[in-house]
Parts: structure tokens; C-alpha cells; sequence
């Protein structure tokens, strides 16, 4: 395996990491204002996808031995605008952003960024890094693992998301006319 597939792929091991340290500090912060966390049943299966996708990945990759072609080009720049709709996402969030269900009663939903154009801009970044991500080096079988497993983690994720942020939020108020992962405008 080339060295800089190492470099890629651990600068993005690197980047989760990352934001599990702010995770953990936004989730003291929302606790302090008066917040709590739902959905703590799923939650471990939620890291443990993110980490079997990694070591997935790179079990492939060393077994495989991908060589880069030409049309690797297309999920590379597809990675990479997840990215930066990754960081837009978060950035429009700020505190409130985590990797953990946290609701602050009474706060009001965050609709600026792309959260202005739907739901759960988060989750759709993260389906297409998934399916992307090993698409670059032809890991075909982490690709479908992964997004099928995604896919159902988020079935029951997002649902646990929405009935808290609903009862506690002005949700409902919000995104009623929001799509969960297709943009759009009612502007």
C-alpha cells in the first residue's frame, strides 16, 4: 500500500478524532445549559460502525492492492465536496453539533447553513464519505457493508432524533417542509 494512501486515510482518521474531542466538549456544554442526551442504547453501534469501517477499509486495501485510475478522480472530488459540506454543517451547528443525540430544551433549531436546505445535511455527508471513501481505492465490498449497515443505524437514529427534538424543540416548526436528506427551499 502506497504511503500516501496511509497519509490520506489516517488524515481522516485524524479529522474523527478530532471531532470526537469537540463532540465531547459540546456535550458538557449542552449538560451545563440543561440538556441531556437520548438514544445512548444505539450509540455504541454507531462507533462501532465507524471504527469497523476503518479497519474494513484498510483490510481491503491490503488485500486488494488498488492501483489508482483515472476515473477514481470522480469519488475522490465527491469525498472531498463531503467535506467541505461536512464542515459547513458543523460550523452552522457550533456548539450544538455532536455525535451524540443531545437535546437542549426550549433552544431554538439551527436553520442557517445547509441545515437551511434540509434536515440532516450530517447524515447524508456521512452516507456519501461511506460509500465515496472506499470507491477511491476500490474496497467495492466496504462500500456496500457499510452503506447497507449506515443505513440501518440511521433508520433508527434519526427517528430517536427527530421524536426528541420535536417534543422538546421547535423542530416540528422548522423543518415541516424540509426534506431529511434532498435539498430545498421554501424561500
Amino acid at each position: 500500500m502506497s504511503i500516501w494512501i496511509y497519509i490520506f486515510l489516517g488524515s481522516v482518521m485524524l479529522q474523527r478524532v478530532l471531532e470526537l474531542i469537540i463532540a465531547n466538549r459540546n456535550k458538557r456544554w449542552i449538560e451545563d445549559q440543561g440538556g441531556f442526551e437520548v438514544g445512548k442504547e444505539h450509540y455504541p453501534f454507531l462507533v462501532l460502525l465507524h471504527v469497523g469501517f476503518f479497519l474494513s477499509l484498510f483490510s481491503e486495501i491490503a488485500v486488494t492492492q488498488p492501483e489508482m485510475m483515472k476515473w477514481t478522480a470522480i469519488p475522490f472530488c465527491l469525498f472531498i465536496i463531503a467535506q467541505v459540506v461536512r464542515v459547513w454543517a458543523l460550523s452552522s451547528l457550533g456548539r450544538f453539533w455532536n455525535t451524540r443525540i443531545m437535546i437542549l430544551p426550549g433552544a431554538r433549531v439551527v436553520t442557517k447553513g445547509p441545515y437551511h436546505f434540509m434536515r440532516h445535511p450530517n447524515y447524508m455527508v456521512v452516507a456519501v464519505e461511506i460509500i465515496s471513501l472506499p470507491i477511491i481505492f476500490q474496497a467495492y465490498w466496504t462500500a456496500f457493508l457499510f452503506t447497507v449497515l449506515n443505513g440501518v443505524v440511521l433508520s433508527i437514529r434519526i427517528k430517536e432524533e427527530e421524536r426528541a427534538l420535536q417534543a422538546d424543540t421547535n423542530y416540528n416548526e422548522i423543518f415541516e417542509n424540509k426534506s431529511r436528506f434532498i435539498p430545498s427551499s421554501d424561500d
